[in-house]
C-alpha cells in the first residue's frame, strides 16, 4: 500500500514486562516497527516500561519514553509529543488495551490522533468473544456453542445448559489469562470467578465490569458419539471428576480414515 504522507509522527506502544504469552515476539515486531516507519521518514515515539529489549535502545526511535504502559501515563506522552497516530498492535494485549481505552475517555479524538494498524472496531471485534463468535457466524464458520456470562450465577445457567467438561475464555486477557477447563461445579465457580476478575471490560461509566466468555461445549461433541469413543478414553481424576483423553494411535488405524 502507499505511504501515508498525511501522517509525520507516530506513537508506537510497546508490550512492557516480558509474561507469558507476550513475551520477546513484542519486542521483535516492535523493533522492526520502528526500523520501518523511520525508514519511510515517519518521527517515531515509543512508549515501553521495560528497558531490558531492544526497541528501547537509543539509536530506534527518536524519542524514547521508559514509562508505564497505561492509560494515564499515554495520555501524558499524547499531550506531550502530539502525534498524529497510534499504532498499538505492536504492543500485544497491553497496547491495545490501552488504545481502547484512550478511545473510549475520548483522549485520542480530542488530540486528533489516528488510530491505526488496526482501528478500535476491529480491536473490540476480535478481543470481545461474543462479538467474535458473532462474527464468526455472520462468515458461516461453526464456532463451539457457548455464550458470554457477566456473573457467576449467569455461567451457571449457561453450564446448565451445556454440560460438562466447560472451556472458560475470558475477554481481553493475556495469552489467556483466567481462561481453563472446568470438569464438575466446584471448579467451574472457582475458574468462573477467577476469569470474572481478570477480564477487564469497562461500561461507559468508567466503571469496571468483569466479563467471561460463556461456557464452550468441546469441539469434539458435534462429532456422532461412536466416532468419538473411538478417539477418547474416558478416565477418572483422583477428585472424582472425569475428562477424555486422546488415544495415541497411528494414522492408518483410524477406521474413518480413507
Amino acid at each position: 500500500m502507499p505511504k501515508r504522507t498525511d501522517l509525520r509522527r507516530i506513537l508506537l506502544l510497546g508490550s512492557g514486562p516480558i509474561v507469558i504469552g507476550q513475551a520477546a515476539e513484542f519486542d521483535y515486531s516492535g523493533t522492526q516497527a520502528v526500523k520501518a516507519l523511520k525508514e519511510e521518514g515517519y518521527t517515531v515515539v515509543l512508549v515501553n516500561s521495560n528497558p531490558a529489549t531492544i526497541m528501547t535502545d537509543p539509536e530506534l526511535a527518536d524519542r524514547t519514553y521508559i514509562e508505564p504502559v497505561t492509560p494515564d501515563w499515554v495520555r501524558k506522552v499524547i499531550e506531550r509529543e502530539r502525534p498524529d497516530a497510534l499504532l498499538p498492535t505492536m504492543g500485544g494485549q497491553t497496547a491495545l488495551n490501552v488504545a481502547m481505552a484512550l478511545v473510549r475517555d475520548g483522549t485520542l479524538e480530542r488530540h486528533g490522533v489516528e488510530l491505526i494498524g488496526a482501528n478500535a472496531r476491529a480491536i473490540q471485534m476480535a478481543e470481545d468473544r461474543a462479538e467474535f463468535a458473532a462474527a464468526m457466524h455472520r462468515i458461516g464458520l461453526a464456532t463451539p456453542v457457548g455464550r458470554t456470562a457477566a456473573t457467576v450465577a449467569e455461567a451457571l445457567a449457561i453450564v446448565a445448559e451445556t454440560g460438562y467438561p466447560a472451556i472458560l475464555r475470558p475477554s481481553f486477557t493475556l495469552g489467556g489469562t483466567g481462561g481453563g477447563v472446568a470438569y464438575n461445579r466446584a471448579e467451574f465457580e472457582e475458574l468462573v470467578a477467577r476469569a470474572l476478575e481478570l477480564s477487564p471490560v469497562h461500561t461507559a461509566h468508567r466503571t469496571q465490569r468483569a466479563r467471561v466468555e460463556g461456557v464452550r461445549a468441546r469441539s469434539d461433541a458435534r462429532r456422532p458419539r461412536q466416532r468419538r469413543d473411538r478417539l477418547l478414553d474416558r478416565e477418572r481424576r483422583p477428585d472424582g471428576g472425569s475428562h477424555w483423553r486422546l488415544h495415541h494411535r497411528r494414522a492408518r488405524d483410524d477406521p474413518d480414515r480413507p
